[in-house]
C-alpha cells in the first residue's frame, strides 16, 4: 500500500531544551522549541523576550514547513550577520525544521568581535538543538482496530514492533488507534493476517507523522 505523495520525511526536534555557556564573561542562554507553525514560533519568542527583558540581546532563528518554506532570523541589535544568520546556518546544517532557536545574551563587558560572535551564537544554537533531541518524522498510516482481549494479548507485541499505539480503549472489546509507517505497513498487515488467520481487519482512518529512527 503506497503512501500519500503529500507526506514526506523530515527532521525536527523532540522536546524543548535549554543550555547555557559563558564566553569571555558574557552569558549565552540557548533554547530550542519544536513548533508546528509560525504563529507558535512567534508566541514562544515573545514569551522569551518578556522573560529576559533585561538581556542585552534575544537573537533567534526559526524554520517552519517540511522543506523550511518559512525561515526567519534576527540579530536583535548585534552587528549585522553575527547572530541570526549563523544560528540559521546551524539549523540548516542539522537539517531540522519546525523549530525555533533563541539565544539570549547578557553582555559581560568584553567585546568578542564579529568572528567571536559568529562562533558563540552558532555554538550555542547547535548545542540547544542537540539537547532538544533531533528526530526523524516519518509519514504513517493511522488504523483503528477492535479486537477481543485474548487476541489483544496475542497481538500487542506485534503492534509495538511495527508502529506506535496512540490510544487504547478497554470495554467489551479492546479498541486501539495505531500508527504504522508506510514502509512497515505491508509487513505489519502480513504478520497480523498470519497470526489471526486473516480474521482481523482494521480501518484506515487517516495519515499522519510519527517519530522514527534515522537510518544508520
Amino acid at each position: 500500500m503506497q503512501g500519500s505523495p503529500r507526506l514526506k520525511e523530515y527532521r525536527t526536534v523532540a522536546k524543548n531544551s535549554e543550555i547555557e555557556i559563558i564566553i569571555s564573561k558574557s552569558r549565552f542562554i540557548g533554547r530550542c522549541f519544536p513548533c508546528a507553525d509560525e504563529e507558535q514560533a512567534r508566541l514562544k519568542l515573545e514569551e522569551i523576550r518578556k522573560r529576559h527583558w533585561d538581556a542585552s540581546h534575544n537573537c533567534y532563528a526559526y524554520s517552519i514547513g517540511i522543506n523550511g518554506e518559512t525561515a526567519r532570523f534576527s540579530d536583535d541589535g548585534e552587528p549585522s550577520g553575527t547572530a541570526g544568520a549563523p544560528m540559521m546556518e546551524a539549523v540548516k546544517r542539522i537539517g531540522a525544521t519546525n523549530l525555533l532557536c533563541v539565544v539570549t545574551r547578557y553582555f559581560g563587558g568584553i567585546l568578542l568581535g564579529a568572528g567571536g560572535l559568529i562562533r558563540a551564537y552558532s555554538k550555542c544554537c547547535s548545542a540547544a538543538v542537540k539537547e532538544a533531541e533531533p528526530i526523524v518524522m516519518r509519514p504513517c498510516r493511522v488504523h483503528s482496530f477492535e479486537l477481543s482481549y485474548p487476541l489483544w494479548a496475542r497481538l500487542e507485541d506485534t503492534f509495538k514492533k511495527y508502529g506506535s499505539i496512540e490510544a487504547v480503549e478497554y470495554g467489551a472489546t479492546v479498541r486501539i488507534v495505531f500508527k504504522v509507517g508506510f514502509a512497515e505497513e505491508t509487513g505489519f498487515l502480513h504478520e497480523i493476517a498470519v497470526k489471526t488467520d486473516a480474521s482481523l481487519t482494521g480501518k484506515v482512518i487517516g495519515e499522519d507523522y510519527a517519530p522514527g529512527k534515522e537510518d544508520a
